[in-house]
């Protein structure tokens, strides 16, 4: 572990993928590349594993922090994992049917709805990820570590509601919805604690409202071209779009390329 001289921590949508939520052949050779010179790639985003078990596979990337912090796994191994209540879940499947909306619940392995609309299919074709089945009260059944609600609107009666979570709208579709205190901050602190990698320096990669506590994490802040205003002025770097080559000109500004 000690031999690692950096982390790089990358965001997805709108940072490590391309316009078409692909991993392009620039970007697996530089991620390749970067372990080789001792710095450790790890996704962060707010998907879960299976939505993105095709970009590990192409990037050779073993660990991730996922739906927001949600969940952490280190090379291959699971680390840390946060839940919500049935209770919690059971509220906020009531508020959302008198609200009109729909509900995702998500774990590593599955993700499930309360049912379809075209608000929900835009949410999924959003990102490129498959529609999930139906299954309103699964979470009786299986862990929920991530909700989702699908509204393009009317957040903040669930701010109110639910003062204990912590939400994020990071597209005009969805709200990701975490455990308070969560977020990819805290799992940024958590996987370095885990590695005993503490006074390694860290780089932080994103574009959205949802990876302010990622840079904030970080030792550098890269946010890309495309970036929400705020996060930019939080930033030591702005770097070229993530379709103009971003990650890249980034890892290379840094010498880490």
């Amino acid at each position: 572990m000690s031999n690692y001289r950096a982390v790089a921590f990358f965001d997805l949508d709108g940072t490590l993928l391309d316009a078409q939520s692909n991993v392009t052949t620039e970007v697996a050779s530089a991620m390749s590349q970067l372990k080789k010179n001792q710095v450790l790639p790890v996704i962060a985003t707010g998907r879960t594993e299976i939505e993105i078990l095709k970009i590990k596979q192409q990037t050779g990337i073993t660990s991730n922090i996922v739906m927001n912090g949600s969940f952490i796994r280190v090379d291959g191994e699971p680390v840390y994992s946060s839940y919500f209540t049935e209770e919690e879940c059971q509220r906020m499947y009531d508020l959302t049917t008198e609200q009109g909306h729909l509900l995702s619940y998500y774990n590593e392995e599955h993700i499930w709805c309360t049912g379809h609309n075209q608000t929900l299919v835009d949410a999924y074709n959003f990102i490129h990820s498959e529609v999930p089945p139906i299954q309103p009260l699964g979470f009786k059944e299986q862990p929920v570590k991530m909700l989702l609600v699908l509204s393009q609107s009317g957040d903040e009666v669930y701010h109110e509601a639910f003062p204990e979570m912590t939400f994020y709208r990071n597209g005009p579709y969805s709200i990701d919805i975490v455990k308070k205190g969560i977020s990819k901050g805290t799992g940024v602190s958590t996987l370095m604690d885990v590695m005993n990698l503490t006074g390694i320096p860290t780089y932080g990669f994103g574009d959205g409202p949802n990876d302010f506590a990622l840079l904030e994490a970080c030792d550098h802040k890269i946010a890309m071209g495309n970036a929400v205003p705020e996060l930019k002025e939080i930033s030591t770097f702005v770097s070229k779009k993530n379709t103009e080559g971003g990650i890249v000109h980034a890892l290379k500004h840094f010498d880490l390329l």
